[in-house]
């Protein structure tokens, strides 16, 4: 299942990172894509938010990982844009992250290809004019992705289909 929404501003982004973290108490594995600017950081800054976390939330583009270790949950937030081969991923000890109870967004997730474990969610970033069109979809978790759907009122319908905001989910 597939849901989409539309966000109008960066607050607005910030807002759906912090209601998609109240899914995630338990940990998860959350890939975001997108094209530069789509937002995914801003996005990971609300998750972040949520948890408490108030420093500066840049993208780890360098340094490929920058761990938050918060008293509700260990997060660690990845940028895989300037991976140059999926290998150099052991070489950060990249499995030892993906551990139960703990919290990793992965932005770029495809450049990683398969040395990273199955996700839970994906999100998809598209810049439209001024706004962000936020495409959510299950992994191998599809009750997190419909528990997500619902605390921010997203509508299914079929794919292809527009989606709107403000309704229960189905």
């Amino acid at each position: 299942m597939e849901y989409q929404t539309r966000l109008e501003s960066e607050i607005d982004t910030i807002a759906f990172g912090m209601t998609l973290a109240e899914s995630l108490f338990e940990g998860g594995r959350i890939y975001i894509k997108g094209d530069l600017g789509a937002g995914k950081t801003t996005l990971c800054r609300g998750i972040l938010r949520r948890f408490g976390f108030e420093g500066a939330v840049k993208s780890p583009t360098f340094t490929l990982v920058e761990p938050y270790e918060l008293p509700e949950l260990s997060i660690y937030h990845f940028d895989m844009y300037r991976l140059s081969d999926p290998s150099e991923l052991e070489y950060i000890g990249v499995d030892e992250y993906f551990q139960p109870g703990n919290l990793c967004l992965v932005e770029w997730p495809e450049r990683a290809q398969d040395r990273l474990p199955t996700g839970d969610l994906e999100i998809q970033l598209s810049i439209i004019g001024r706004s962000r069109n936020v495409l959510l979809r299950s992994i191998a978790n599809e009750s997190l992705c419909q528990e997500v759907a619902k605390r921010h009122r997203l509508k299914s319908s079929a794919i292809g289909h527009k989606l709107t905001v403000g309704d229960d989910p189905d």
